[in-house]
């Protein structure tokens, strides 16, 4: 071989180790989803995921065959090869010529690569990942999540000291992990919540369960969901006063986070520091209003917690019907084909075309048309079965024939303005609200007392008083027994001690005087 030879060999050799041309639509990157071994190629790419994952940012061909779990036996490299150049011409790839291992004359001119994911390729990835881990997600109602939300509040309480606390002195590196962490909790409670909100109908699957799964499966979820609005109730609460007293001191804390947050901000749309710093106060910003607003009303709007323990407490009528339709169906109840079936063989029975039309007219409601009298002058005593063509004519108006109506149309009634009566309201709403608050602790005490030591109760106090004494009541075994129990909404304890047969108690109110046998009642808080 002389140097001319050598040389033209040499030039033609780069060529051969070009890579594939990358794909031009993005749409090319997930057909190795659907194609004729879309397996095979699955495999291929779970092997280039998992290098990603361990920061190995080249394979080559024999790796890959080594390491990818295949569907069936281990195919040939060549075969490996030649998917992985497939996978580089639909983009999901990029290859690059592997000269680390020639070490001959002939290495040089066989056609060697490295591989790694493309930048689309590592985007497909991530989809699928997240398509999978959806698809595999079941909605939690997360008590626990409710407890660290409350803790980070107060650890933020702490943190955020006096208002006249100099700047010095705040730790914006703790108030920057406790805000993240927050967010982190916060961001989890909203999408479980947002999923189980929407996918609550758990009636669908339990109509095609077993019996004893079904029976078995209801008073966990009974319990569960009970479980949950009870510990709602209670965390709600204590969050949004958290919320309300961090209020004052929250804007500078959020502008301390984006300034620290703008420190790492790499160069790019913002011109200077004080812009990234906007912008990291502006998303902050957007995350608490996020979070007062799932705790907190917002005008005519209700918290999101409401809205949540709404759909919670609807999901137990929806699993009760669920369980009925499928005792229905195993009580035997005949469908709708049965009943087909069996009005065929009442026709079938039929003596003449007569009994027939009878029995069509009982049992699909079929009855002779009876005429309309729009005329005032009409026959009244006009018989049903009369035929059209018999019957007298009928006056009809122009208009009614024009425009399909009698009299014209008047203009729309205006819209009324409603914003005084639910401004009304909402006063009415805050007032009995303190009101009710005012009678919850002057008798939620957390010390036993007689009812004789009551003395008078307005309306407020009373009604409270009677809500509690009939919960209690409602639990007592015999008018002698003791009865310890906790309220629907889970928000106070009541324990009811009968006194002596002959004790009696006289309670003042507003519509009278409230009478009966002494008890010794203690009401706490939770």
């Amino acid at each position: 071989m002389d140097l001319t030879d050598r040389e033209q060999r040499t030039n033609i050799a780069p060529s051969r180790s070009r890579p594939l041309p990358v794909a031009d639509s993005a749409a090319d990157l997930f057909r190795h989803v659907s194609a004729e071994k879309a397996a095979f190629y699955r495999g291929i790419m779970d092997v280039f995921a998992a290098a990603k994952r361990q920061y190995r940012l080249q394979l080559r061909p024999d790796e890959v065959l080594a390491e990818a779990a295949w569907p069936g036996s281990a195919p040939r490299i060549e075969e490996v090869g030649a998917a992985l150049a497939q996978l580089t011409a639909w983009g999901n790839l990029e290859s690059h010529p592997d000269m680390a291992r020639v070490s001959t004359l002939s290495d040089f001119y066989r056609a060697r690569f490295l591989y790694r994911l493309s930048q689309g390729g590592e985007a497909v990835e991530a989809a699928l990942a997240a398509f999978v881990q959806t698809l595999q997600r079941r909605a939690e109602l997360q008590t626990v999540a409710l407890e660290d939300i409350a803790s980070r509040l107060e650890a933020l309480r702490a943190l955020a000291g006096h208002p006249d606390t100099d700047v010095a002195e705040i730790d914006v590196a703790k108030i920057h992990a406790t805000m993240r962490d927050l967010v982190r909790v916060f961001e989890g409670l909203a999408e479980n919540a947002q999923a189980f909100m929407a996918g609550v109908a758990r009636s669908i699957e339990l109509q095609q369960a077993e019996a004893s799964a079904v029976a078995s499966y209801k008073r966990r979820l009974i319990d569960y969901l009970e479980r949950f609005m009870g510990d709602l109730v209670r965390r709600s609460d204590s969050i949004a006063r958290l919320i309300d007293a961090l209020e004052p001191h929250i804007d500078a804390m959020l502008w301390h986070v984006a300034a620290r947050e703008a420190r790492d901000a790499a160069p790019g749309d913002a011109q200077d520091w004080t812009d990234a710093r906007d912008r990291y106060h502006a998303v902050w910003q957007e995350r608490w209003r996020g979070l007062r607003g799932w705790f907190l009303s917002s005008g005519n709007e209700p918290p999101q917690a409401e809205l949540l323990r709404a759909r919670a407490r609807s999901a137990i009528p929806q699993l009760l019907g669920a369980i009925a339709a499928l005792n229905e169906r195993r009580s035997g109840r005949s469908d709708r084909s049965a009943d087909f079936r069996v009005l065929a063989s009442w026709f079938a029975a039929c003596d003449d075309d007569t009994a027939a039309h009878r029995l069509a007219r009982a049992a699909f409601a079929i009855n002779p048309a009876r005429h309309f009298l729009l005329n005032a002058d009409a026959d009244a005593d006009l018989p049903a079965h009369t035929p059209w063509a018999e019957a007298p004519s009928l006056q009809i108006h122009p208009r009614l024939r024009e425009y399909g109506e009698a009299a014209p149309r008047g203009p729309l009634p205006r819209v009324k303005d409603r914003g005084e009566g639910r401004a009304f309201l909402a006063l009415q709403l805050a007032q009995e609200s303190t009101q009710v608050e005012a009678a919850r602790q002057r008798l939620a005490t957390g010390r036993p007392a007689r009812l004789s030591e009551l003395g008078e109760l307005d309306r407020h106090a009373f009604g409270l008083f009677l809500s509690l004494l009939g919960e209690a009541l409602s639990g007592q075994a015999g008018p002698d027994s003791t009865v310890e129990r906790r309220t629907g909404d889970g928000l106070l304890k009541i324990r009811l001690e009968p006194l002596a047969p002959g004790s009696r108690a006289r309670i003042t109110t507003p519509n009278g005087i409230f009478a009966g046998r002494d008890h010794l009642v203690t009401i706490t808080p939770t």
